[in-house]
C-alpha cells in the first residue's frame, strides 16, 4: 500500500486517543476507529506511521498491529484469547528439562527454576517439572489459578501477553515479564536456552537464527506495547 499522507500525529477522539493521518483518524482492518487508551501509546503508534516511506510496511509497525488486534480480535473474543494464553500453562516450556548433557540441564535449571519458584511463592501454584518427553500432567487447580491470573489483565495487555506467550512458548515467562521480574531481552534468552546451547556446540542454522531474531523483535515490541498500556 502506497503512502498517501504527509503527517501522522496523535489526536483525541471519542473514548480515547487516535492517530490522525493528515487529519483523518486511522481505522483498523475491520474498519473500526483505532482508539488507544493513553496519549503515550497513541504517540508511539503515530511514530510508526510517520516513519513509513513511500510504501506502508506493516511488518515495521508492531505497535499498530497489536493495537488493531486488541480492537478487532481480543475485545470481541476475550474469553477465547484468555483460554489460548492460559493453555500454554499445561505444556509450559519451563517444565520440560533435559536429563543430559549436564551443561544444558544446568542452564535450564538456573534460568527456569527461579521463575517457577517465583510463581509458587507469589501465587501459591507450583507446576510439575519433568525430564520425560510425555506431557507432565499439571494439577487442575494450578491451571485454574493460571487462567485467573491471565483473566485479570486488561484487553490491550492480553494482546501483548498472547504474543509474548506464543513467541516464548511459555506462559510463565510472559507472566514474569508482565510482572516486571524480567525484561524483554531476558524473556527471549530464557526461551532460547536450548537453541543457544545447540548453536554453541554445532553452529546455528541460518533459518533458526533468523526465526530467533524475528521472535526477539516480536517479544520486544509486545513488551513495549505492554509498558505503554500500563
Amino acid at each position: 500500500m502506497k503512502r498517501v499522507y504527509r503527517d501522522a500525529v496523535a489526536g483525541v477522539g471519542e473514548g480515547g486517543y487516535t492517530v490522525e493521518l493528515d487529519g483523518r483518524a486511522v481505522k483498523t482492518p475491520a474498519s473500526r476507529l483505532l482508539v488507544l487508551g493513553n496519549v503515550d501509546l497513541a504517540q508511539a503508534v503515530a511514530v510508526e506511521w510517520a516513519a513509513q516511506g513511500e510504501t506502508i510496511e506493516p511488518d515495521t509497525m508492531p505497535l499498530t498491529r497489536l493495537a488493531t488486534t486488541t480492537i478487532d480480535r481480543v475485545s470481541d473474543h476475550r474469553d477465547r484469547v484468555i483460554d489460548e494464553i492460559a493453555a500454554f500453562g499445561a505444556t509450559d516450556l519451563l517444565c520440560y528439562r533435559a536429563a543430559s548433557p549436564v551443561e544444558l540441564a544446568a542452564r535450564q535449571a538456573d534460568g527456569w527454576q527461579p521463575l517457577l519458584d517465583w510463581l509458587a511463592d507469589r501465587h501459591g501454584s507450583r507446576l510439575v517439572v519433568t525430564e520425560e518427553l510425555t506431557a507432565a500432567g499439571q494439577p487442575e487447580d494450578v491451571l485454574a489459578v493460571l487462567r485467573e491470573l491471565v483473566a485479570e489483565f486488561s484487553t490491550p495487555v492480553l494482546a501483548a501477553l498472547h504474543t509474548i506467550t506464543a513467541s516464548c512458548g511459555s506462559l510463565i515467562i510472559a507472566l514474569a515479564l508482565a510482572d516486571g521480574r524480567i525484561d524483554a531481552e531476558q524473556a527471549w534468552r530464557l526461551s532460547r536456552i536450548d537453541e543457544t546451547y545447540q548453536g554453541e556446540r554445532w553452529g546455528l542454522d541460518p533459518e533458526i537464527k533468523a526465526q530467533g531474531e524475528r521472535l526477539r523483535g516480536e517479544i520486544a515490541a509486545a513488551a513495549h506495547f505492554l509498558e505503554l498500556c500500563s
